[in-house]
């Protein structure tokens, strides 16, 4: 059975008092966070290949070339 929010148990010190904090805005970076990121989780194998982010930039940007060079009519990401 789920508690209710009054019987929960308060476990944080007593110097930790937010009640008397104010201005808080929720979500107040959230837009820029999201435009400024792209997180992708690789497979453990993928990962060892290409261990920064540098690296499987460079990877995709070369194949991102070879696409373009196969069709050259044709932009890469076009239907």
């Amino acid at each position: 059975m789920k508690k209710k929010v009054d019987e929960l148990e308060d476990e944080l010190r007593p110097e930790y008092d937010f009640s008397n904090m104010t201005g808080g805005v929720r979500g107040k970076y959230v837009e820029r966070y999201q435009t400024g990121t792209n997180v992708v989780l690789l497979d453990q194998d993928v990962a060892k290949a290409f261990p920064t982010s540098t690296s499987v930039n460079e990877a995709l940007r070369l194949l991102l070339q070879i696409a373009q060079r196969q069709q050259p009519n044709k932009p890469v990401g076009a239907d």
